[in-house]
């Protein structure tokens, strides 16, 4: 289903087509009260509490004395009581805890609402949370960021600078030398967009006893050199499984007399040079390759399977309540081939117009599916915990 191009009050009224010849990777974009009453998903103990837990990346960073320190989490409860003090220009902290749409269905739905961007360009969601004062201090990033804020309020500085250095021994990269051009209030509900390598600066305000807590939708832009270097070992694997296959072995009938025993001869640099060209590629190779890659969950994801449920109970509750993916999976198509979690699969006619539904609003409404294999395919991908009844 193409994704419909209306006016959004997310994006101040303009239609996505609009947004993204304006200013996606271009431009700075403030929308007021973009998402009306929203103040947050979870509160400032819940995230703490999700920061607590093993499987969940978060940090503290830390500004003391004049210097920026970090710490990693699992934390506990003692790592915060160590924070509680009244923090201070020269003393104050943030948390930030990453990929909060793995563990919260809200935080899955959220970033739905940003759907007019590929679902291949999205990286997670990050929360964070700060007492007054509190932020990662000036930087910039490498890919585009929406920042939605929920409950308190926040200062945003931005600048253009050139000056990219930055400030030695810290455990981010703060800007030595940041220069504002612009400055921003905002409040919950309102949301900054930020094209990549545009540096900003993030200052918590506490607004009526209320702390910071900022919402930021990041999407992925791999470097060109990891695109690289991950598509050769893609192809590496198509010429193990002889999906690609050059004929013949190495020959040179017309081999001259060398000089140096030693020396790797001119004619055999060709002869391999012309050989190794013979390795071709598709635009459908490149389609398999994003869609494995872009969907291969981080290393520190895991699948839970799920407890042994039989064909028959499993058909009969995607009839009654339909199913929806689980919320740490990642699924993307090209044409009629699929891919989850980075396992591809090829699917035509009807099956393939269900799974595009599948894949597009990760939730597939109560279906009686006829068609044995896809039904088997969806047995199978819930066994393996990547489908999930629970967030219905």
């Amino acid at each position: 289903m193409k994704t419909k191009n209306n006016p959004l009050q997310l994006l101040g009224g303009l239609t996505p087509e609009a947004f993204l010849a304006e200013y996606w990777q271009k431009k700075p974009l403030l929308i007021k009260n973009a998402i009306p009453n929203f103040t947050g998903l979870l509160t400032p103990d819940e995230l703490a509490g999700l920061a607590c837990e093993d499987e969940v990346q978060s940090r503290i960073v830390k500004y003391k004395k004049g210097k920026w320190l970090a710490d990693f989490g699992p934390f506990d409860e003692d790592d915060f009581a160590n924070l509680t003090e009244k923090p201070t220009p020269e003393n104050n902290w943030t948390l930030l805890v990453q990929s909060v749409n793995h563990h919260l269905p809200a935080g899955a739905a959220l970033l739905q609402q940003f759907d007019f961007i590929p679902h291949a360009r999205l990286d997670d969601l990050m929360v964070s949370y700060a007492p007054n004062g509190g932020g990662v201090g000036p930087h910039f990033d490498s890919y585009d960021v929406f920042l939605l804020q929920g409950q308190g309020k926040r200062i945003w500085r931005i600048s253009e600078q050139t000056d990219l250095s930055l400030v030695e021994g810290a455990p981010l990269r703060i800007l030595k030398n940041f220069d504002t051009a612009q400055e921003w209030l905002v409040e919950a509900g309102d949301l900054l967009y930020l094209p990549p390598h545009l540096a900003h600066w993030g200052i918590a305000v506490t607004a009526d006893g209320i702390d910071c807590m900022t919402y930021s939708i990041g999407f992925r832009a791999p470097k060109n050199q990891e695109l690289a270097t991950e598509f050769l070992g893609f192809m590496q694997d198509q010429l193990n499984q002889d999906k690609l296959v050059l004929d013949g072995i190495y020959d040179d009938a017309d081999l001259k007399l060398q000089d140096h025993a030693a020396e790797i001869g001119k004619e055999m640099i060709v002869k391999v040079s012309e050989n190794l060209s013979k390795i071709k590629w598709s635009d459908q190779v490149i389609a398999d390759f994003l869609g494995t890659y872009l969907s291969e969950p981080k290393v520190d994801v895991m699948f839970e399977p799920n407890k042994k449920m039989s064909m028959r109970n499993f058909s009969e509750k995607l009839a009654k309540v339909g199913i929806s993916l689980d919320l740490k999976s990642q699924m993307l198509f090209s044409a009629d081939n699929f891919y989850l979690n980075g396992e591809a699969s090829k699917w035509t006619g009807e099956p393939a117009s269900i799974l595009t539904k599948l894949a597009d609003n990760r939730h597939l409404e109560a279906s009686n599916i006829q068609d044995a294999p896809l039904l088997q395919q969806l047995y199978d991908w819930y066994i393996a915990g990547y489908l999930s009844f629970d967030y219905l």
